[in-house]
């Protein structure tokens, strides 16, 4: 029995150890998780220049990668002389991926982004044409955007379903615009392709899209891609309020924090920010 008074020690280390000890590591298990993480940048590359890359000599990198490729972390192509990631290491990535859901991982992003811009936060996906609201961190304005979640509304008239339109082939967006058409809400909605070609074009180049009062009067929205792991947008993060405080002045300066949020969440979910 412990006793009284003592403090708690971590089921997750020994007594003595500490989380800033620097003799709490394994070298060699720090210096295999180093030619890890070189490995998934790289794609797939020669012995000598993964060892080139992290400063290791050849024959230490070499004993690490077969040690690797005994439990499946690592690979080798006998035809190119060229180690990659093994099918270990997909499985262990897809365990945390499983772990961590989009909506989890946005949901502290989402809030540091309502308190440092004051508007509505929200996460939406694409869906059948449509954009869905997944989450909402709302404002304490009394006059803001509401959107609970699974509620549907127009991909064209959406900052989040402008931004998702942006990342999709120009065909993708053409079946779309064939099936759901460019119904008009308000006298600033986009109702032709061309002018909608255009916009994406703008968000594509900017990096975020702009509705300023396309689907409701009086209210604007800023929104920024997330990304998954194969470089595609597979959601949207946005601030939405009444333009009256979302004016020219303040699209410029929210605008780098919502992308800067979207950025977040992509690096949460394990995403690959895209280069267009």
């Amino acid at each position: 029995m412990a006793e009284q008074g003592a403090p708690k020690r971590s089921r997750g280390r020994p007594r003595s150890a500490t989380p800033d000890s620097q003799g709490g590591t394994v070298q060699a298990l720090d210096r295999g998780l180093m030619l890890l993480g070189a490995l998934a940048r790289e794609g797939k590359t020669t012995l000598t220049e993964l060892a080139l890359g992290i400063g290791m000599p050849p024959s230490s990198a070499h004993r690490l990668l077969i040690t690797l490729q005994k439990h499946g972390y690592a690979d080798f192509d006998e035809a190119t002389q060229e180690w990659m990631v093994g099918v270990e290491a997909f499985r262990v990535g897809s365990a945390f991926a499983q772990r961590t859901s989009l909506v989890e991982a946005a949901r502290d992003v989402m809030r540091h982004l309502m308190e440092e811009t004051g508007e509505t936060a929200n996460l939406a996906i694409a869906a059948d044409g449509d954009v869905v609201f997944m989450s909402q961190v709302e404002t304490q304005h009394p006059i803001r955007a509401f959107f609970s979640p699974g509620t549907r509304g127009p991909m064209h008239a959406s900052g989040i379903g402008k931004v998702l339109l942006a990342d999709m082939a120009r065909r993708d967006v053409e079946r779309i615009l064939q099936n759901k058409g460019l119904p008009e809400f308000t006298p600033k909605t986009i109702t032709s392709p061309e002018a909608l070609f255009n916009d994406l074009d703008r968000t594509r180049a900017r990096g975020w899209s702009f509705d300023d009062e396309e689907r409701h009067l009086g209210m604007r929205c800023i929104a920024a891609p997330v990304y998954n792991g194969f470089g595609e947008a597979v959601a949207g993060i946005s601030v939405s309020g009444p333009v009256v405080r979302l004016d020219d002045a303040a699209i410029a300066e929210v605008a780098p924090k919502v992308k800067r949020a979207a950025a977040e969440v992509t690096r949460l979910i394990g995403g690959t920010q895209a280069r267009h």
